[in-house]
């Protein structure tokens, strides 16, 4: 096991992070911008070294200086959270050359999950059902040939990268031209690479993924489904477990196939598999994250299994324990993701200082940040300050729960989302299970 593992993120993760490793006996390094001097991620790791200025291109992105304060202070292992470097193929394959393990999957299976064209490809070959489209397109003429044989609507995707961007939806071919050279360029402004392929917008459908754990010796288990639907401008809002949506013998065959992707790439470490789930049952593969999510808290929270030092165990050559039986889940579990912004006024992000803060406590009620009173919220990073998760026996049980905890949530000093996901958890179509992946178009013209 390792002896010291550093953390190369920041906000609610890397104390998530430092957390685990604390439980493990396992020192821990944290690295900061100058923004995030008096951030919480840096007071309670072991040791803590600043890596550059605010922006996270000079710092957090800064391989070489991840690399650098990792090979100072003695770090055998660089944990990357979510977002960031958490999916960077090069980072991975530098942290193999510089000796250090990095805590998660290999940089070949990054490299090959990370292109979505070639992922699609692997997905099929590998009998998966995959969203009908075409590949990456070399020209502009090639992709509306293309276009015009899948129809309309349709959605062009970036290859590489992910959070929303590159994303265009086009439902008539006077759009294509444009959107595609809008995608194009924001993906190549975004990862660095232009190339986009096309995909049928599945409409009704639903977004639901999948998380695996595997570990170096060939063994994959499943953990269950999150649902996913409700998202603004591709970014999720509010996550659950289980799908109340699936039928069993769906949920099963999903589960069965996240099993066998995994094992098709020989998957190491936690990782989620994404699809996009019809009205009629019927699911498709659309990618694979090659790392913790955001919502991983869900998970957690149904099964008792704590990802992050499964994680670490993963990556320190430790064989999986945990039978498929013992991974099943109990109840149901909702997050609320907390942003620091005003619903109300554009979703404009709120900085500032926190003057006040009361988080709210019971069984079962988890609140994941990295802010504090008197915290100053820096305007440079996302505006997620925090994640509220609730577990309960029943679905109904869950809801009312987090309704519960949403109201007792106090954060002076900044707007945040509490009322907007108040409003989502009172919406007769969320309390039914029957929304999809548009909930949120139809919802903000009642908001």
């Amino acid at each position: 096991m390792f002896s010291k593992i550093l953390i190369a993120n920041r906000g609610e993760i890397a104390v998530r992070i430092i957390r685990a490793c604390k439980e493990m006996g396992i020192s821990t390094v944290a690295v900061y911008s100058e923004a995030d001097r008096h951030a919480l991620h840096v007071s309670l790791a072991d040791e803590s070294i600043c890596i550059g200025p605010v922006l996270a291109k000079d710092s957090y992105l800064n391989m070489q200086a991840v690399l650098s304060a990792a090979i100072v202070s003695g770090a055998e292992a660089i944990h990357p959270g979510y977002g960031l470097l958490s999916e960077n193929a090069r980072f991975a394959a530098l942290c193999a050359e510089c000796n250090i393990v990095f805590i998660g999957p290999n940089a070949s299976v990054i490299t090959l999950m990370g292109d979505k064209d070639q992922a699609r490809k692997t997905m099929r070959n590998a009998g998966v059902p995959v969203i009908p489209g075409g590949d990456v397109m070399e020209t502009l003429e090639e992709a509306m040939e293309a276009a015009d044989a899948i129809g309309y609507p349709l959605l062009i995707k970036a290859r590489s990268g992910g959070g929303g961007r590159g994303i265009r939806k086009v439902t008539s071919r006077d759009e294509f031209a444009s959107a595609y050279k809008t995608a194009s360029s924001e993906a190549e402004s975004a990862f660095g690479d232009g190339a986009v392929y096309l995909e049928k917008f599945l409409y009704p459908a639903k977004h639901v993924e999948v998380q695996i754990l595997a570990d170096q010796e060939g063994n994959v288990i499943c953990l269950g489904e999150r649902e996913c639907s409700i998202q603004r401008k591709n970014q999720k809002l509010l996550e659950e477990s289980p799908s109340p949506a699936l039928s069993e013998e769906t949920r099963k065959q999903m589960h069965e196939t996240a099993i066998r992707a995994a094992k098709a790439v020989k998957y190491q470490n936690a990782g989620t598999l994404e699809f996009l789930v019809t009205s009629e049952g019927d699911f498709y593969f659309m990618e694979m994250n090659t790392r913790l999510q955001v919502e991983h808290t869900v998970t957690e929270m149904v099964t008792g299994i704590d990802l992050v030092k499964w994680q670490i165990r993963v990556a320190a050559g430790i064989p999986l324990s945990i039978t498929q039986e013992e991974a099943c889940a109990e109840g149901c579990a909702i997050e609320c993701r907390i942003n620091a912004e005003d619903s109300t006024n554009g979703f404009r992000p709120s900085a500032g200082r926190i003057t006040t803060l009361h988080i709210p406590g019971g069984p079962r009620v988890r609140f994941d940040t990295a802010i504090y009173q008197d915290y100053a919220i820096p305007p440079f990073y996302d505006s997620m300050i925090g994640k509220l998760i609730v577990h309960a026996k029943t679905r109904e049980e869950a809801i009312r729960k987090m309704r519960a905890a949403l109201c007792e949530l106090i954060i002076e000093g900044v707007a945040f989302n509490s009322d907007l996901q108040l409003s989502i958890l009172e919406d007769s179509r969320f309390i039914q299970g029957d929304y999809y992946t548009n909930f949120m178009e139809e919802f903000q013209l009642t908001f």
